[in-house]
């Protein structure tokens, strides 16, 4: 993966420097030293490799609460010195970076038999997961270089892609350490949660400006905080989730449905989760009701704890004859369902990104067994309130390691977004 030996690249006639060859007219800093600057069309300004792949990782970073648990990657594609378009790794589950660019460039007037070289601030994926492996892509694209910024930190493909690449044919050129690691994605790869693999978990919740969860009984019907752009918004994340998870205190409380709505993506709903130790879930809730027009709706799985008292052996037949798949899950001393074991049994059923919407008590459970790595938190255009409060954990979160944070603004809300580092 460290790129292929100085005099390689056969992009420029007589090159004898490696990557000085992947484009003819751009700078490239060279190993002995400063760029240098190679021909060009005047009327174009190009920054050197480095200056490149740290812009298009800079810009990357406006997606990563959308990307995560994936990297940030930034790509761009070059033809004939020209830089003719760039793309991102916007969604996650959704088109990586250097899908993105060659789409963008194939809408410019620029023909393909004239892309060259290909920049991506990481290491192409070469195995398939979510979307077919970038290399893929690459080599049907015809590209002839690929610049890397850096290689894949997980140890399980690390050096793959290029490899890959290299084998087929393509000059590859690895600026390794060009681009840091996200640490959003070095948390992603930690060693022990790679040992035991768990879902990344998005912890979502709405509150009042005095920090309530629940508003007045006299606004929003008493449930409602959050704005219709708001509501919009959660839709659109409900669409890029496998799981939605919440306790069975909400679900009696409040009756919710967790189906995806427009403007969500409803064509893959995830699974609607419910932990429900003793099994209190009633087969009149409207989680059983059927979608509507355009609606998603997801399975609904009840995890609850090993009972087989009379009322919970009819309590669970009739669940299952109003559509829930049932799932027996071990408890902790308390009493409580093990999160250790939730958290196996969603990544056992394939969920990788999980949307945790629940009340206070599941909340702060989860951050505080640190099984929370990202929140978004809206705060209505509401005073006063009911119930307990999340302030107490927003205070928390920034000496906790969530110092990725942004603040936004949707309708008559203020949004938080940030990742979270709790210790385990």
């Amino acid at each position: 993966g460290a790129g292929p030996p100085p005099g390689s690249c056969r992009l420029k006639s007589g090159c004898t420097e490696g990557a000085r060859g992947c484009a003819e007219a751009r700078r490239v800093e060279s190993s002995r030293g400063s760029p240098e600057p190679l021909n060009m069309d005047p009327s174009l300004t190009l920054p050197s490799l480095r200056e490149l792949l740290a812009e298009l990782a800079s810009e990357a970073q406006a997606f990563r609460f959308e990307v995560a648990p994936n990297p940030c990657v930034g790509a761009a594609v070059i033809a004939g010195g020209r830089l003719i378009a760039r793309g991102y790794h916007e969604v996650w589950g959704q088109e990586h970076a250097e899908v993105a660019a060659l789409a963008a460039a194939r809408a410019t007037d620029v023909p393909p038999s004239e892309w060259d070289t290909l920049v991506v601030t990481l290491e192409p994926c070469s195995s398939a997961g979510k979307t077919p492996p970038c290399t893929d892509a690459i080599l049907a694209a015809g590209m002839r270089c690929v610049v890397v910024g850096s290689l894949d930190p997980d140890p399980r493909h690390r050096g793959a892609g290029l490899r890959l690449l290299q084998e087929a044919g393509l000059d590859v050129e690895l600026m390794d350490g060009a681009v840091p690691i996200d640490p959003h994605f070095e948390h992603w790869l930690e060693i022990e949660r790679v040992r035991r693999p768990r879902p990344w978990i998005i912890a979502k919740w709405a509150q009042t400006r005095s920090g309530q969860l629940q508003p007045p009984e006299n606004i929003g019907e008493g449930q409602w905080i959050s704005g219709p752009e708001s509501l919009a918004e959660v839709q659109v994340l409900r669409g890029r989730v496998d799981a939605i998870v919440t306790g069975v205190g909400t679900v009696l409380a409040d009756d919710p449905r967790f189906t995806v709505r427009p403007p969500g993506d409803s064509s893959r709903p995830p699974l609607r989760v419910v932990l429900d130790t003793h099994l209190r879930t009633q087969a009149t809730r409207r989680l059983f009701q059927p979608p509507g027009p355009g609606e998603g709706a997801g399975q609904v799985h009840i995890l609850c704890g090993a009972s087989t008292g009379p009322a919970t052996v009819a309590r669970h037949h009739e669940l299952i004859e109003a559509g829930a798949e049932i799932t027996s899950i071990g408890t902790n001393e308390q009493g409580s369902l093990a999160m250790r074991e939730v958290e196996t049994w969603l990544w056992e059923q394939g969920v990788r990104r999980v949307l945790l919407e629940a009340g206070p008590t599941l909340l702060e459970r989860g951050l505080e067994l640190g099984f929370v790595d990202q929140v978004r938190v809206y705060t209505g255009n509401v005073l006063g309130g009911r119930g307990p409060s999340m302030a107490e954990w927003l205070g928390r979160l920034g000496r906790l390691g969530g110092d990725d944070r942004e603040f936004r603004e949707v309708g008559e809300d203020s949004v938080l977004e940030s990742f979270v580092d709790l210790p385990r």
